[in-house]
């Protein structure tokens, strides 16, 4: 950049800054800020806001890019369940990421969760401040990071059979997947 004069030089491919070299002296030199009061100064005489001048953005605003969909989650259960960890290959299979916590004492997990206990099921998730419980689905999962309801969660109650990690041949009996808040409440979110 060539700031003797006040404007960018033209080096292609660099995003044009903007100079505070606004005002002029009688030779024909533009002066710089010595300070922070001059420089906000000569900022708003150039017609520039602080930020702009500060370098806080290029000449065209960039869009926000969106909030990524949370694909991390930690799942608490019992280190002997077999289904649990079928559930796990089952999330995993659908691209989440999931760290695995055995632990012999689930139902103090479930309780600092807010699982309403009438929901309880053999395994307890976190994602991105929802609680899960039990075999939700892993398309239901995404709908609840998308959709971004107020809740505590989601829980597929007791253990059905076809639910995700609970396959058992063909037989699938259907079931339903309760979104869950504070005070206990549900309603049905999905069913299968």
């Amino acid at each position: 950049m060539d700031f003797r004069r006040g404007f960018p030089d033209s080096r292609c491919g660099e995003a044009p800054r903007i100079s505070l070299y606004c005002e002029m002296t009688q030779n024909g030199e533009f002066l710089r800020p010595t300070n922070r009061r001059a420089f906000l100064m000569a900022a708003a005489r150039c017609g520039m806001t602080a930020a702009a001048a500060m370098g806080a953005g290029t000449a065209f605003a960039q869009p926000r890019p969106k909030a990524a969909i949370p694909r991390v989650m930690t799942v608490y259960k019992d280190p002997n369940c077999g289904c649990c960890a079928e559930w796990v290959a089952h999330v995993r299979k659908a691209g989440f990421v999931v760290a695995v916590r055995d632990t012999g004492d689930l139902a103090t997990v479930k309780a600092s969760f807010g699982v309403p206990s009438a929901l309880e099921s053999c395994h307890t998730a976190r994602i991105g401040g929802y609680s899960l419980e039990g075999h939700v689905p892993a398309d239901v999962i995404d709908r609840l990071l998308r959709e971004q309801p107020t809740a505590l969660g989601l829980a597929v109650p007791g253990m059905p059979i076809g639910s995700p990690g609970m396959e058992q041949g063909g037989r699938k009996d259907a079931y339903d997947i309760l979104l869950f808040d504070k005070a206990g409440k549900t309603r049905v979110y999905a069913s299968r």
